[in-house]
């Protein structure tokens, strides 16, 4: 079976539908032939040079930017594609939008929310014509900070679509990049200066800035290439990163103080860590310099020091060190004491950007949400808008449909990773068992009956349950002790794994009736 053949039985069993009715297909080309960019009510803003920055391979681009410097401040314009234009209550592009609720993404391939006509064409800020957008002006102070936020329905042209490394390259070599010279060169210099001022503001806050390590996987015709997300990311997508979170945070904003009684905003919350959590994660850091025989300073946390300050002070030494791998594994388990994400019709604080309100205006080709609060937005400029009640009952009904997505994209990711490791460690039962690849990872971490465990190549997750693995161990109970610093043999207190520490793996058999990989630890597995 090939890896497409697999991915699309994953489709299937979470019932997501590829085609889209004719019907909906009806309203899309009916939009395709009268697109609305002519709409007298636009402002035109095609002289302003825009550009889309988004990885080399996106073609539903939801953003355009352009940054002006303003005095020692900064004045940014962020276009985000018009979406709630083309899908409104009542059509049938929304119903359909309203069932799917978002774009589901595998490797290789995604299941739009809209249909690809208008996703990846006419709502999309391709740079082939003026677009529909709706227009953020942010004016920032010197420090990065938000002097004011308003909103407009404007007509915009993208003048090029790039990826990150096309404007690092202009950054970091401009004499070479083909870029240098065209007219929003200034513009993406001067992002540069407001991205890194944001990210500062973000530092001083206290919001803490997780290693990203993750695998991107694609398709390579019949099997699964690998290829790897470096840890650091370009500076570029840093800086892009804090301009989407600034206009969503302000989105947010503007839509709470409006005090308007018909607009009824949906906002992103993220609550605090549970204390009891923090408390352990303090108690986990102690007992793995003990038994690590680590300086307090820099690998304890107190749990008065800020965490964003401790990670950012953790040694990372070369790839695969053992100060890598500590830092890694504490890392990891910095992340787990953090509550998920979820939409609600209350305002709240999200800890994971950092702001408090925050709404997801940023991606409405790809979320239900993002079309519903340009709805809200837009309502608020013209206002026009309906009935109160009807509204908050629109309003109730997409915020269980964006969480219900939300679970589905995690499953979508589960199933797919199991696709994933099928292609990778199948072919592995073919050799001998002395003669199949020795795979060598990290424990990330010890929790109830699992060794979470990170391959170093390819760099993709793996689960190994205590049951499988205490065979291996002279047929121990296993038992995670200190706070999940070590795993023991049950009535012992002599550390069998350690969180942090190099694990070599060989493949010895699948499961097939719990669809799991079942892996041999092997050697002394010392750092």
């Amino acid at each position: 079976m090939s890896a497409r053949h697999a991915l699309d039985g994953v489709v299937t069993a979470l019932q997501l539908r590829t085609d889209f009715p004719p019907e909906v297909m009806a309203e899309a080309r009916a939009l395709l032939a009268a697109p609305g960019v002519d709409d007298p009510a636009l402002v035109d803003r095609t002289d302003l040079p825009f550009v889309t920055i988004d990885s080399a391979t996106s073609r539903d681009l939801d953003q355009a930017v352009h940054v002006t410097a303003q005095g020692d401040g900064h004045l940014v314009a962020y276009a985000i594609a018009d979406a709630s234009f083309y899908v409104r209550p009542g059509s049938a592009l929304f119903a359909e939008a309203l069932r799917r609720g978002a774009s589901y993404y595998f490797p290789g391939f995604s299941v739009p929310m809209l249909p690809r006509e208008l996703c990846e064409h006419l709502v999309s800020l391709n740079p082939d014509g003026p677009r529909r957008a709706l227009l953020f002006w942010h004016v920032l102070d010197g420090a990065g900070d938000v002097v004011s936020t308003r909103l407009e329905r404007a007509r915009v042209r993208s003048r090029a679509k790039l990826s990150f490394g096309d404007v690092q390259r202009l950054i970091d070599a401009p004499t070479t990049s083909p870029l240098s010279g065209r007219d929003f060169e200034d513009s993406l210099r001067q992002l540069k200066t407001v991205g890194q001022r944001r990210l500062k503001l973000a530092a001083e806050r206290g919001l803490v800035r997780y290693r990203r390590e993750e695998a991107s996987v694609t398709l390579d015709g019949e099997g699964l290439a690998f290829s790897v997300m470096e840890v650091v990311r370009d500076e570029v997508e840093l800086w892009n990163e804090q301009v989407s979170l600034l206009c969503n945070a302000e989105g947010g904003r503007v839509l709470r103080e409006s005090n308007h009684p018909a607009v009824q905003p949906i906002y992103r919350v993220q609550g605090g860590p549970d204390p009891a959590r923090l408390e352990a994660l303090a108690r986990l850091t102690a007992h793995l310099c003990e038994l690590e025989e680590l300086p307090a300073h820099p690998w304890r946390w107190d749990g008065a020091t800020p965490l964003s300050d401790y990670l950012r002070g953790l040694p990372s030494g070369p790839a695969g060190s053992r100060d890598d791998r500590l830092a890694r594994a504490l890392t990891r388990q910095a992340l787990l004491v953090n509550l998920r994400s979820e939409y609600s019709t209350s305002p709240g604080q999200h800890v994971g950007v950092g702001a408090e309100p925050y709404a997801r205006f940023s991606a409405p080709m790809r979320e239900l949400v993002g079309v519903y609060l340009h709805k809200e937005a837009v309502e608020l400029l013209t206002g026009e808008c309906p009935p109160a009640e009807e509204d908050e009952r629109l309003r109730a009904e997409v915020v269980q449909v964006a969480n219900r997505a939300r679970q589905t994209q995690r499953k979508v990711q589960d199933l797919s990773n199991e696709v994933v490791l099928d292609r990778l460690f199948a072919p592995e039962l073919a050799a001998p068992r002395a003669g199949r690849t020795v795979f060598t990872g990290t424990v990330l971490g010890l929790s109830g009956s699992k060794v979470h465990v990170k391959l170093d190549a390819p760099p993709i997750d793996l689960k190994l349950l205590l049951f499988d693995l205490a065979p291996f161990f002279g047929g121990a109970w296993l038992e995670v002790a200190r706070e999940g610093a070590c795993l023991v043999a049950r009535g012992t207190t002599a550390p069998l794994l350690r969180l942090g520490q190099p694990l070599r793996l060989r493949v010895l058999r699948r499961d097939e009736r719990s669809r799991r990989w079942v892996f041999e630890p092997l050697g002394a597995l010392a750092a």
